[in-house]
């Protein structure tokens, strides 16, 4: 029988409220997200931000890594002044991200960065985002949902990445909600996905490095999750059809 693999999730650290306990400094991850792993066939771990120089030493236990969504990177990372709309509150989330990426990039381990976990990779690969998209695309854009809703809008597979192989449609309706994007596009990074608009909705790395700027926890298409798993050392099925 083979042993499901184990996905290792970042989390963050911030205040929360329940029964007797309120404004407790917590771990928290939104449950959609160890779901989509665990229903792909994986047992998640949560990973709350630690020391970095703790990261390999997590990663080495792992068989994927997934950076989580969340808030916005530090511009510090990548040389810049905040821009008036940047709120990059997660100091700590941010080195230890970092160290996590390093480590997972050095030993080969496959790693999927979701959203903010997208951005992060590209800056510790030496790249760059825009703080604030409508800057760049106006303010009568799709990349952004309602306040408490996730957006939806189609992006487009580069032929012959990795990723058109994964979803080799012409375009892919996905969930998403984001203000930033990639600008420089880091070292050894290729973008495999554009909205319509143009903006980079996906990146990819040697071995299975992915990245996207969607949230694929907030819908149905398991195929990424699937694709993940399949990349560790225990390759435990195929990656299903669309």
């Amino acid at each position: 029988m083979t042993s499901r693999p184990v996905i290792g999730i970042s989390t963050f650290l911030t205040d929360a409220g329940w029964g007797r306990w309120d404004a407790m400094r917590s771990v928290l991850l939104p449950e959609r997200y160890p779901a989509l792993f665990q229903q792909a066939g994986g047992v998640a771990v949560l990973l709350p931000p630690d020391a970095p120089e703790h990261a390999a030493t997590a990663v080495a236990r792992l068989d994927g890594l997934v950076l989580a969504g969340g808030e916005d990177v530090s511009p510090a990372l990548y040389g810049e002044p905040a821009h008036p709309r940047t709120v990059a509150s997660a100091p700590e989330r941010d080195l230890w991200e970092a160290a996590l990426i390093r480590a997972a990039l050095a030993s080969g381990t496959p790693l999927l960065g979701i959203c903010r976990g997208m951005q992060l990779l590209n800056v510790v690969c030496g790249g760059s985002l825009i703080q604030h998209l409508p800057d760049v695309v106006g303010e009568d854009h799709d990349h952004l949902g309602a306040p408490t809703e996730y957006g939806r809008h189609p992006v487009h597979p580069v032929a012959g990445t990795l990723l058109a192989g994964l979803l080799p449609e012409p375009s892919v309706v996905v969930p998403t909600y984001h203000h930033q994007a990639v600008a420089r596009l880091g070292e050894g990074l290729t973008a495999c996905a554009h909205a319509t608009d143009g903006t980079v909705e996906a990146i990819e790395g040697p071995g299975f490095t992915l990245g996207v700027q969607w949230h694929p926890e907030q819908g149905d298409d398991t195929r990424l999750a699937h694709a993940l798993l399949h990349a560790t050392r225990r390759t435990p099925v195929p990656v299903p059809a669309a």
